[in-house]
């Protein structure tokens, strides 16, 4: 039997075991944050500073803290989000349906734990023989591709899993897509991996010294970045190649199993994986594993892990989705690379909360493709080598300027330091002192009691707090303004011309044409750049709520909290209101907001505190915008919009599936019964939240009611 590579998940479970609560909200609110912006990094840029194996391991450790602490799960968790939004430049297509991303695992242990997951949420017993499949996880870019009465429609990149890019015209350029298929569905949405063999990626990076073109990282970088030509010409002579794996909106039915299916696309003409396989046990799978990481080197083309898939595709729908990712599969991924250099130095950063982050600078090196030379050392804790309760980690070495550290891509906006090598320490290195006040404004930097993270006390009157604001809120997920990006906003904020958001939509007032200080004059401006911002800006006066909430910056609330308020309270008239009553925490308005579900008194107390204290500036902003109502469920479900609770012992169906089903159908589901609540399902010993909804006046539904309502029976 081949030998399996070494997984390395489960080292990061101590350290997880160790934090307590408070540690692990704070821990849990730096993951969100970075992983945002890596993800966008990957994504929008096609410019990782880190491994699609190594996010995927700071992302698991996420996830194994929220295990532990499923009360502390924060709405913008990184496990919620699929992607990066689309990047300028391109149309945009919505996806017919979402294109998700796929849950993670790093050991053996993780493969049976996925596969006894699917067996109790279908109750399916072990003696019962369920079959998987087997194929490599291609590291590329995911492509959707929607045919026609057999005609290539459209191209479409993932995007952020609602609307990714308008790559049609590109995608026609490349040998192993189709114009057209014979014998297809009248719709057929086929779904792949744009890649790029290692053979074809040498060459192409000859010819780009030769030219003095851009050089590329790796065969992942030149992929993305060649799909996403604007003219594509450019991408006509890149040499990519095209695996197609899945599928999305479908016609009719193209196949009762995965296997099947597979097969059916090659016979439209589709390249797929020789390497894809079926499996009837457990042990088959991680053989698969072993086998297909020992031809790794040799396959010609960059793959990240094994992907398994619950080969029968009714079940595949009974399972469902969760918010991003489908229950039937799952991406088993190869151990992180890693690499020894010198520490040079370490600075110290600021966050628009005013978050202290030291930053490694590194003396170059190579780590799985990608030179690094900066790395997170994440808060004054780990440089001291204890934990936030003061217990040592790397056995209690401490990291100095000038140590030999080992780095790995773990998932981090930059790098991480794993270890320090204590035996090359020179003997005058002396311990960093980690400072009290910001080296932006010198304010006081303060830790609170629980905290891991030392802030800045300056608000905005900290001029790296301030822009760092105002970069969020001209991000691409909140306002978006193009020609509006860092620069500008850095430049902007210096000269005094933008020192909040309201003063964005001023701007064409105060320096547009008729003013003696014009833009168009500005260094770096014209007649033409200036009107093209004037008008991106005005263009941006209209913004749906959720974005509105999320440029905002409150602490703890990111897309998906944002867009979860949003949908709660429908009209910014309705929230600003709600807001304004919350601040007293014995109020109706508190205790609505702390029963969506999602929210919690960490999110609830920062949401109303900073709204509080913003007020004035928020008021100024929203009168110069014309604010969107959320939009409105889809009404062809007769439970959609409605909140409901399940309690009590389901005997249909398990109550996970129960859950999927009502989420699948628009429903929201809560954990508790509030005065929000409008359906209670409750089965046999239903107790608290019964006699709580009787009490409400909430209408109550036995398992076959239920099963009726959504057309189950």
């Amino acid at each position: 039997m081949t030998e399996k590579p070494r997984s390395e998940g489960s080292k990061i479970e101590p350290a997880v075991a160790e934090l307590d609560e408070a540690t692990a909200r704070v821990e849990l609110e730096r993951l969100a944050d970075i992983l945002g912006r890596a993800n966008t990094a990957y994504h929008s840029e096609d410019a990782p500073l880190i491994s699609d194996g190594e996010f995927d391991r700071l992302r698991n450790r996420n996830e194994a803290i929220e295990a532990r602490f499923p009360e502390l799960k924060r709405v913008d968790s990184p496990s919620n989000q699929i992607g990066a939004s689309p990047a300028p430049g391109f149309g945009k297509i919505r996806h017919t349906r979402r294109m998700l991303s796929l849950s993670n695992a790093f050991s053996d242990d993780d493969v049976i734990d996925f596969v006894q997951s699917i067996r109790r949420f279908l109750n399916i017993p072990d003696t019962d023989i369920t079959q998987f499949t087997a194929e490599p996880k291609i590291d590329g870019l995911s492509l959707s591709l929607r045919y026609e009465s057999g005609k290539l429609r459209y191209a479409a990149t993932r995007g952020d899993g609602e609307t990714g890019e308008d790559v049609t015209a590109n995608a026609r350029t490349i040998t192993d897509i189709p114009h057209m298929i014979d014998n297809a569905p009248e719709v057929l949405e086929v779904r792949g991996e744009i890649y790029m063999s290692h053979q074809d990626f040498a060459a192409l990076n000859e010819k780009q010294q030769v030219i003095g073109g851009k050089i590329f990282a790796n065969p992942r970088n030149a992929a993305a970045g060649s799909l996403r030509q604007l003219d594509p010409e450019i991408t006509r002579f890149r040499p990519l190649r095209f695996f197609a794996y899945a599928w999305g909106a479908i016609s009719e039915p193209i196949a009762n199993t995965q296997t099947d299916a597979i097969d059916r696309l090659k016979a439209f003409g589709f390249q797929t994986n020789t390497l894809f396989r079926r499996c009837a046990t457990t042990d088959e799978m991680l053989q698969a594993y072993a086998e297909i990481f020992a031809q790794r080197a040799t396959l010609g083309y960059d793959i990240d892990g094994v992907v398994y898939k619950l080969d029968d595709l009714a079940l595949q729908d009974r399972l469902g989705m969760r918010s991003t990712t489908p229950r039937w599969a799952i991406a088993h991924k190869f151990p992180a690379e890693r690499a020894w250099t010198m520490l040079e130095g370490i600075d110290i950063q600021v966050g628009r909360t005013g978050a202290l982050s030291p930053v490694a600078r590194l003396k170059p090196v190579t780590v799985g493709g990608v030179v690094v030379s900066n790395a997170t050392l994440h808060n004054e804790d780990y440089i001291a080598g204890q934990d936030s309760r003061g217990q040592a980690i790397r056995e209690g070495g401490d990291i100095r300027i000038g140590d030999w550290v080992e780095v790995y891509r773990a998932g981090d906006v930059i790098p991480k330091i794993r270890d320090v090598d204590l035996a090359r320490r020179s003997m005058d290195a002396q311990p960093y002192l980690f400072p009290d006040s910001c080296p932006e404004c010198d304010s006081p930097a303060i830790r609170e009691p629980g905290d891991s993270v030392r802030r800045c006390t300056g608000g905005m009157i900290c001029p790296a707090q301030a822009v760092e604001r105002l970069k969020h809120f001209v991000s691409r997920a909140a306002f978006d303004i193009e020609g509006l990006g860092a620069k500008q906003v850095e430049a902007f904020w210096r000269d005094g011309w933008i020192t909040t958001p309201h003063e964005i939509f001023t701007l064409h007032a105060r320096f547009g044409p008729g003013h003696p200080r014009q833009l168009k004059n500005r260094e770096g401006w014209g007649e033409k750049s200036a009107q093209n911002l004037f008008a991106a800006i005005e263009e941006k006066r209209r913004i749906p709520l959720a974005r509105l909430i999320y440029a905002l910056g409150f602490r703890h609330v990111g897309e998906t909290s944002a867009a979860t308020l949003a949908s709660h309270y429908g009209r910014w008239e309705d929230f600003r209101s709600a807001m304004r009553e919350a601040v007293d925490p014995d109020s109706s308005a508190y205790s609505e907001l702390i029963a969506i579900d999602g929210v919690g008194p960490v999110m609830a107390h920062s949401l109303v505190t900073s709204f509080h204290a913003e007020i004035e500036e928020i008021d100024k902003l929203a009168d110069l915008l014309e604010i969107l109502p959320a939009a409105s469920r889809s009404s062809e479900s007769p439970v959609a919009g409605k909140t409901v609770v399940f309690t009590g012992s389901l005997e249909r169906m398990t109550r996970a599936e129960a859950k999927a089903r009502a989420e699948a159908m628009g429903a929201k589901v809560a954990g508790s019964v509030s005065a929000k609540t409008d359906l209670l399902i409750a089965g046999p010993g239903a107790g608290s939240k019964a006699r709580k909804a009787a009490e409400f006046g909430i209408e109550v539904l036995d398992e076959e009611a239920w099963l009726s309502l959504i057309g189950a029976i």
